[in-house]
């Protein structure tokens, strides 16, 4: 096992990691910019050290200064977190070609699922279900019509190496697709530094279903089970539940199976999500993140496996000692997104916590890097904690969830807490009659 792990992330998931590294015996190191000097993950690692100013690219995606911080700390291996570097292949490959670990999948398995063209086709030849279309890269406005009429209107345009709705966009009618090829090829280029695109048919109202998976590098995977993330906005999730509450057990394994055979059929190493469309009773293939996810704290509480510490065993050669039968679903979780933003208008509130009042109690689950008098920046994502909550079932989660949310205090910055208080006593959500839009129209409405 490793004697000593540098975490090249920040905020709740860099505490994540130590801790799990701190249970394990293993000594880490925070790296942070100026802007974090302060923040909890520098306090609680055994060392830090700074790696730059606070914008993100001289800083958490600075790799030399990370590379840096590795040498004159003695680490051993490098966790990335999620974001930032996470999903960097070249970042890996530079990792590893230093001679440390990079705890995660390989630099080439890292490439291959973040080429959403070459992720397609890994999901097919493991016949997995696809959406009809987006297996070949668009490169003019002539071949996204030859493409969008073999797939059929409605249609998206989406980036190849990337998501988040980033780069992609809804073509109803053959008549505007000139003008959202030009728009998301645009939005591509911006965000990924990669016009790439393709096209494929619009699930109408699908929900969002992933699965947990993790793999031991040399074939062997298991799934820890599958989590809804269907209340999204602008296609980034604000809530997770685990397991799905419209799935049947015979579906729920149906699509695990999925899942883990696509996993082991490209001898995935470490832990990793693979994401589905669900409907008309259909599950179909998007793509698979290889990283850990910001909810994988449902299914941790569900399935009872530490997903970190199972990263951080694959990483040291341990092995992963989890056999599919091992595993078995145990009550309902759901997660909220904490976010320090404007609850109306969604702009980002940096600024300082004057009061942080976390709920507690029987299965209540806060992972979060603010505390009172902790500084927000102006610079990174605006999530500012996780609450999680675990109950026998839904109905005893959502009453958990009810009376967590109503405990939850937050002051000196505008947070989404009132908007996540109404989402979980909403009767659309309540009665699971919801998808992936729902909560724009809802919002609207």
């Amino acid at each position: 096992m490793f004697k000593k792990v540098l975490i090249a992330n920040r905020g709740d998931v860099a505490l994540r990691v130590i801790r799990a590294c701190r249970e394990m015996g293993i000594q880490t190191v925070a790296v942070h910019s100026t802007a974090d000097a302060e923040a909890m993950h520098v306090r609680l690692a055994d060392e830090s050290v700074c790696i730059g100013p606070p914008a993100a690219k001289d800083s958490y995606l600075n790799v030399p200064a990370i590379l840096t911080a590795a040498d004159v700390t003695g680490a051993e291996a490098i966790h990335p977190g999620l974001g930032f570097l996470a999903e960097n292949a070249r970042f890996a490959e530079i990792v590893e070609g230093h001679g440390l670990t990079f705890i995660g999948p390989t630099p080439a398995q890292i490439a291959m699922l973040g080429d959403k063209i070459q992720a397609k086709q890994a999901a097919l030849k493991a016949k997995l279900p696809l959406v009809p279309g987006g297996t070949e890269l668009i490169g003019s406005v002539a071949s996204a019509q030859r493409a969008a009429l073999a797939a059929g209107f409605p249609v998206l345009i989406k980036a190849a190496a990337g998501g988040g709705g980033r780069g992609m966009q809804r073509v109803e009618r053959k008549e505007d697709l000139a003008r959202a090829f030009e728009v998301a090829t645009s939005e591509a280029t911006a965000a990924f530094g990669d016009g790439s695109v393709y096209v494929e048919k619009a699930i109408d109202r699908p929900r969002h279903i992933e699965v947990q998976v993790l793999g031991d590098g040399k074939g062997h995977a298991v799934h820890l089970g599958e989590r809804d993330c269907t209340v999204q906005r602008r296609f980034q999730k604000l809530i997770e539940e685990a397991p799905s509450p419209v799935l049947s057990p015979e579906q729920r394994d149906h699509v695990g199976r999925l899942a883990a055979g696509l996993a082991a059929s490209i001898d995935y190493r470490g832990a990793g999500t693979v994401e589905f469309l669900y409907a008309g009773g259909e599950f179909y293939f998007i793509e698979m993140n290889a990283r850990l996810q910001v909810e994988h704290p449902v299914t941790e509480l569900v399935s009872g496996v530490d997903i970190v510490e199972a990263q951080l065993k694959v990483a040291a050669g341990v092995g992963l000692d989890l056999r599919q039968d091992d595993i078995r679903a145990n009550g309902h979780a759901i997660e909220v997104r904490v976010n320090a933003e404007d609850s109306i208008t969604f702009a980002p509130s940096p600024g300082t916590v004057k009061l942080f009042h976390p709920p507690g109690g029987p299965g209540v689950r806060v992972d979060s890097h603010m505390f009172q008098g902790a500084k927000v920046p102006p610079y990174y994502d605006s999530l500012i904690a996780k609450l999680i909550v675990h109950a026998a079932d839904r109905t005893a989660a959502l009453a958990r969830m009810r009376r967590a949310l109503d405990e939850f205090v937050i002051e000196g910055v505008s947070t989404n807490l009132n908007l996540q208080r109404r989402i979980i006593r909403s009767s659309d959500f309540v009665a699971n009659t919801i998808d992936v839009v729902w909560l724009e129209r809802w919002l609207a409405a």
